[in-house]
């Protein structure tokens, strides 16, 4: 009988916080018992046989705490019972720790409005409960911001979880997770949301696995180690040293002779048929690198003998011959023939043909631009490159070409073509342990993240392992969509990353659901705990290469080994 009148009376005190006499009488109160700067105490009274109910306190979710015309808004991150025994007779007292994020003000003119941060803490007393749909939505409102629907709160799937596209990409962004919760779906969903809303966009995604292909049917141009032409002409030295020398380091003297020879061979090849080669011996091998035109340029870009200019394999070769047949040696003859042998090793094997075998029918870049970046873009403004089938030794030559030609083609354009460089496996091109990358990969992407936003020139990354992604090109992405992460490694790089004022909610990162996500930065209004909508089965990538083997034929012995050499 007493706690019937108690019950009573508690419920007629708290009645005008309620909406409407419709609403379940059982929705949970509790009043706040402690509170610090960042965080307060409620305590709160759970009947011992009652049942579960969607009013219930749960970690995760978020409350209100009234002071009348303001109401906090914060996140549950910690419950316990007061006592350590549970009462199934009686009401049991727990302790709901909860972590302050900012308070729904309502204005005389009766507006409402969400700002982060506290101005008025609450008194101890005050009354606490779950959030409002209304102010719920208000907390994750994009304001005047064009916001983007990418799926829906994981608190009340009523409510769309929205992101501002123009932020996430001018200030680059990334999507971390272990694998299989979703990672590439949601990237999926997020590229199409993107060249809808900006549709100067061009995208050009690295993808080491192969799995965007068929996620883009109708919307990107896929291309392969059999479809490519990437001239050789337009490496850099560096890149083309990393290619030539397998990723081991040159020796220095074959280095120095490399440097030469290509500079030679390009002036060659700009003199035409009709020049004398052994005048330009002469005038061009015998001289130092330095009055050869290979000083550095001021800008810092590389030499001026990277410059991107055609020149031919024979040439180079004809010119080692000549260096080979000089009466005064400038380098060892050892040297030249192993750099010579190098050169012809490279330009006969059959997996390298995308760098020879059409290089010389091309006078410019600008057909290699068109194909890799849609310029026009013909209704397909996304560029799935697929570095699984290129060997190995040249992929990070290859990612270092194209992020060089992305930022340079965003800076051409001045602006009017837009490039977002979405790298799958991040941490293979910009690892922490900067002696496990190679250097002009992690120079061309960071070039991206620190100074594309001024040229359209934007970043995505993306990876299962951030504790091995550079921290610095981490730190370049604003806008970061957190999915599981169970090592803690990993979620303490999180962790550094996210605003103290949300802290808490990167506790739930080791625990979110497939698809699920938690989502903080420039993009969004506020960190919020959303689920990516589901993309169509036919937008999938391909997760798994095995995935629909049935009914396939299996190739021969042979055709195998055909692929295995490209």
């Amino acid at each position: 009988m007493q706690l019937a009148v108690k019950s009573e009376l508690f419920e007629n005190e708290v009645a005008a916080d309620r909406r409407d006499r419709s609403q379940d009488a059982r929705r949970s109160l509790g009043r706040v018992v402690s509170c610090d700067g960042s965080r307060a105490t409620i305590a709160s009274t759970v009947a011992g046989a009652a049942g579960l109910d969607p009013e219930s306190w749960t970690v995760g979710r978020m409350i209100s705490i009234n002071l009348g015309a303001t109401r906090i808004v914060g996140l549950v991150y910690e419950m316990h019972a007061v006592s350590p025994v549970w009462d199934e007779a009686t009401d049991n007292v727990i302790h709901i720790q909860v972590e302050l994020l900012g308070e729904v003000t309502e204005t005389p003119d009766n507006r409402v409005r969400f700002q982060s941060g506290i101005s008025t803490y609450p008194p101890i007393g005050a009354i606490a409960h779950r959030i409002r749909t209304g102010d719920l939505a208000l907390v994750h409102d994009l304001g005047s911001r064009n916001g983007v629907a990418i799926g829906a709160l994981t608190q009340d799937p009523t409510i769309p979880a929205t992101v501002c596209i123009d932020d996430m990409l001018a200030r680059h962004f990334a999507l971390l997770g272990t694998t299989g919760v979703g990672k590439s779906s949601a990237v999926a969903l997020l590229l199409r949301k993107a060249i809808a809303a900006r549709p100067r966009l061009r995208v050009l995604i690295l993808d080491p696995h192969n799995e965007y292909a068929g996620a883009f049917p109708d919307r990107a141009l896929s291309i392969d180690a059999e479809g490519l032409d990437l001239p050789f002409w337009m490496f850099k030295l560096e890149e083309f040293a990393e290619v030539l020398f397998r990723g081991r380091a040159a020796f220095e003297e074959e280095a120095d002779i490399l440097r030469e020879v290509v500079s030679a061979a390009r002036e060659r090849y700009r003199g035409g048929t009709q020049r004398n080669p052994m005048r330009d011996l002469n005038s061009t091998l015998l001289k130092r690198p330095l009055d050869a035109g290979m000083a550095r340029r001021e800008d810092g870009a590389g030499s001026a003998g990277d410059m991107p200019t055609p020149y031919r394999i024979i040439d180079a070769i004809a010119i080692i011959d000549e260096l080979i047949g000089l009466h005064e040696m400038r380098w060892p003859r050892p040297s030249l023939r192993s750099l010579k042998v190098r050169l012809e090793t490279l330009h006969g094997d059959p997996r390298y043909q995308f760098m020879f075998a059409r290089a010389n029918m091309m006078e410019t870049m600008a057909p290699v631009v068109a194909q890799i970046f849609r310029v026009p873009h013909h209704g397909r403004p996304i560029t799935v490159f697929q570095l699984g089938g290129l060997p190995s030794e040249v992929v990070d030559a290859v990612a270092s070409v194209l992020a060089r030609l992305a930022f340079d083609l965003a800076m051409a354009s001045q602006g009017t073509y837009e490039i977002l460089l979405l790298c799958e496996e991040a941490h293979r091109y910009v690892p922490a342990d900067q002696s496990l990358g190679f250097l002009p990969t992690r120079q061309a992407i960071a070039r991206i993240a620190k100074e594309g936003r001024k040229y359209g020139a934007y970043l995505g990354v993306v990876t299962q392992r951030p504790g091995e992604l550079d921290p610095t090109i981490l730190s370049q992405c604003s806008t970061i969509f957190a999915m599981r992460l169970a090592n803690e490694v990993d979620q303490q790089i999180i962790r550094s990353a996210i605003s103290d004022a949300s802290a808490s909610t990167l506790k739930f990162l080791s625990s979110v659901g497939n698809r699920e996500a938690i989502a903080f930065g420039e993009g969004v209004a506020t960190t919020m705990r959303m689920r990516f909508a589901e993309v169509p089965r036919h937008e999938l990538p391909a997760m798994d290469l095995v995935a629909g083997v049935e009914g396939r034929r299996e190739p021969g012995l042979d055709e195998m080994v055909r692929r295995m050499r490209g």
